[in-house]
């Protein structure tokens, strides 16, 4: 695209310059009265913010009335813009202008009833300038690579969709093989070091997904997580103080008002603050934009980009996908530049030479064979569980001089997810080779992870084969000779994953589990060799029910939950039959989703019931049921495992289940005021009969029991027996959540 500069700037305190360069000969100057300018920026100013943010109405007659005032100011007498509107390829207008005339909506220029920015003929791109920093660099012969942070804090909402953000720039990129690194803690500390560990130069773009606002004080601030979830506000010095002048070729701040200047433009936006700390180009959105137009756009951007198409290019091909679907905020997007030019960043997808990227994807390392049910959610199909992500990666990323464990052991109720989460964490540590086993394990499948893992050389595999075929040394000692820094796998960190490890792994013993003999010969030494020789490395077990640690060693438990409503909606969201838009009968959608309670695999099968047309309404609602009643017996083994238990500890899973909302310890006990509470909690959580996960809030324990039980053990109780479990429980939860606050903070 053709490329003006057009500038703007007060020669006196009533009159103003217009100076537009076309590239070729002298630049042509206009001279304006101050007060006709003040005039144009205070009627645009109030009628745009009135018909764009209360109106939101595709195609409104009064944003094209603002486009042709637009128009006409920058056109003049003289037709200034025609020479523009003449480049086929179409033109980027570089605007360096005072704040409040750079803060006006120039993506609204338009003539004759048409906006120039969405033109399929000569699209123009308005692009806001400021500071004189160029840096001119040539593609890169790779893919694009692209470092994905979204934050999404405690109690901020609406709760925004970023997987499905994620999962669409993957979609739109697949082609060209974009590598999408996530930032999964939401944090400026997590923005640092991953930025720092993958060096200078290595991003060619940073995308910052979630809310934005304007402080009281007038200052934009971007809304990100603390280290435990909770909301950090932090400006754009704090980011820039965070990239540490490593600045990729484009930073795309994408949430609302971070393209928006305070008080008319008397404040800089966030994105132009970053430009001025030294970020090449930023892109960011003006007023609220909708989180679908704001996913549809980044992946419009980014599939553009990946096909080592220019940024300038990009934009206004994204810009126009929205225009044609007719999303409202289309105009919103708003450029911020120094005076690099907006080039490709990557060389096109069959350049000769081009690099390749050397991924696996997690997602196809666990399937079992004899379940076709098993596949696990893929990256692009992975919804929720973003606290337990970030405990599970700090958990897998700490030293463990500065109190890592050994192992992580993902522990809960068949159909929670489990292996899906495993996948997630292993998509979330690219830096880490894989080796995964799915059920039993013995020596001779341990002997596998040779296979399994990519070495940096065939003579450390050739070593490492030998090592672990040489079965005069224990095992213990093989692996320290493994894992040590001069060993084959030294320099290779490794996440060891023991898949459905109850299958096989595991042996009943009195009221637990216990390493079967195989497995005890096998996880103590590979536990006792990543701590003798402080490797990396770590291990992921993914398992129905708790066991013993071995001794010597630290191994980390996540219980997981059933879906919250925010992760059900999503997950809704992304089924065919069950999802909002299915054509399948509201009641029959509306059973089969509470039927599956929470619990994504389930919910997964009912899915495909539910798209089942040989079957009438009654019918389906059969099948469902009986679908939720074989998950309960084959998938959980709750009917087996209930009939073996203490019938007190029976009726304390139906007790709790009066709440549908998971609770602390303090309201189990006083539900079910037995003298081994305690115990039979304990019991249940190891078996997965009762949902053990974390409060986010207060890092403590919090108890559950998932609705899918609940034809099972709702006959356990009477009516009566029922009634006192209600009052017990909203007693206690009253005195917890509503009493005790107050008393501690009397002012709130």
């Amino acid at each position: 695209m053709n490329v003006f500069d057009l500038e703007i700037f007060e020669q006196t305190s009533s009159y103003c310059e217009l100076r537009l360069s076309t590239g070729t000969g002298p630049p042509m100057t206009r001279g304006l009265d101050k007060a006709a300018v003040d005039r144009l920026i205070e009627i645009v100013e109030r009628d745009y913010s009135r018909h764009a943010i209360a109106q939101r109405v595709f195609g409104s007659p009064q944003l094209t009335d603002l486009g042709k005032r637009l128009f006409a100011f920058l056109d003049g007498d003289e037709r200034w813009l025609a020479p523009i509107l003449r480049h086929p390829h179409g033109a980027t207008l570089r605007v360096t202008a005072h704040a409040r005339l750079r803060h006006l909506p120039w993506e609204l220029l338009a003539e004759n009833g048409s906006y120039l920015t969405v033109s399929a003929r000569a699209p123009l791109l308005p692009v806001r300038v400021t500071g004189a920093g160029a840096t001119r660099t040539a593609p890169a012969n790779r893919p694009l690579r692209v470092l994905f942070m979204a934050s999404s804090p405690e109690g901020v909402e609406p709760v925004l969709n970023y997987e499905r953000e994620e999962a669409a720039i993957l979609k739109a990129t697949s082609r060209a093989a974009a590598e999408l690194v996530v930032e999964e803690s939401g944090t400026l500390d997590g923005l640092r070091f991953l930025s720092r560990d993958y060096g200078e130069g290595y991003f060619d773009v940073l995308h910052l997904s979630g809310h934005a606002t304007i402080a009281p004080d007038g200052q934009p601030t971007f809304l990100a997580e603390n280290e435990i979830g909770g909301l950090a506000t932090v400006t754009a010095d704090q980011i820039a103080q965070a990239m540490f002048g490593h600045w990729p070729r484009l930073v795309f701040v994408s949430g609302c008002l971070t393209a928006n200047s305070p008080d008319g433009g008397t404040f800089p936006s966030m994105s132009e603050s970053l430009v001025r700390a030294g970020a090449p180009a930023v892109l960011g959105w003006a007023l609220p934009v909708g989180d679908n137009s704001a996913t549809d756009f980044a992946a419009a951007l980014y599939r553009t980009l990946a096909d080592g198409g220019p940024l300038d290019r990009a934009v206004v091909e994204a810009r126009r996908h929205l225009y044609t679907a007719k999303s409202s905020g289309w105009h919103l997007l708003r450029v911020y530049a120094d005076q690099s030019p907006l080039a490709p960043m990557v060389s096109p997808r069959l350049a000769t030479g081009r690099a390749l990227i050397h991924a696996r994807s997690a997602d196809q390392e666990f399937l079992d064979p004899q379940n076709p049910f098993s596949r696990v959610a893929s990256r692009a199909t992975f919804v929720g569980r973003r606290r337990v992500i970030q405990r599970c990666l700090r958990t897998l990323e700490k030293a463990r001089g500065d109190g890592g464990a050994e192992a992580l052991v993902l522990h809960g109720m068949g159909g929670l997810g489990k292996s899906s989460l495993a996948s997630r964490l292993l998509e979330r540590m690219p830096t880490h080779q894989r080796a995964v086993w799915y059920g039993r394990v013995d020596l001779t499948k341990f002997r596998e992870l040779t296979t399994k893992i990519i070495f940096p050389a065939v003579e450390q595999q050739i070593e490492a084969a030998k090592l672990l075929d040489n079965n005069q040394a224990p095992l213990l000692v093989r692996l320290r000779h493994l894992l040590h820094v001069d060993g084959p796998l030294g320099q290779t960190p490794c996440l060891f994953v023991f898949d459905d490890f109850e299958e096989g792994n595991l042996d009943a013993r009195d009221d637990g589990h216990v390493l079967s003999s195989e497995m005890a010969g096998i996880l103590p030494a590979l536990l006792g060799a990543i701590r003798d020789t402080g490797s990396p490395s770590r291990v992921l077990i993914t398992s129905r029910y708790r066991f013993p640690a071995p001794a010597g060693t630290t191994v980390v438990v996540e219980s997981l939950e059933s879906l919250t409503s925010f992760e059900q909606a999503k997950k809704i969201a992304n089924l065919s039959n069950l999802g909002p838009r299915s054509p399948v009968d509201p009641g029959i959608r509306e059973r089969a989703i509470e039927a599956a309670a929470g619990n994504p695999r389930l919910l997964d099968w009912l899915d495909l019931i539910a798209a089942d047309t040989t079957l009438d309404v009654d019918g389906l609602i059969t099948a469902i049921e009986n679908e939720a009643d074989r998950f309960r017996r084959e998938t959980i083994l709750a009917t087996k495992l209930l009939s073996a238990q203490d019938p007190e500890l029976q009726k304390m899973l139906a007790k709790v289940n009066v709440v549908e909302l998971p609770v602390p310890a303090e309201t189990v006990q006083a539900i079910h005021d037995h003298p081994d509470a305690a115990g039979h909690v304990r019991r249940a959580a190891q078996l997965g009969l009762i949902e053990e996960g974390t409060d986010p809030r207060t890092g403590r324990p919090r108890y559950f029991v998932s609705n899918v039980l609940r034809p099972l053990i709702r006959p356990l109780l009477t009516d009566d027996e029922y009634t006192q479990a209600c009052a017990a429980a909203a007693r206690s939860l009253h005195r917890l959540w509503v009493t005790a606050p107050a008393s501690t903070n009397p002012t709130s």
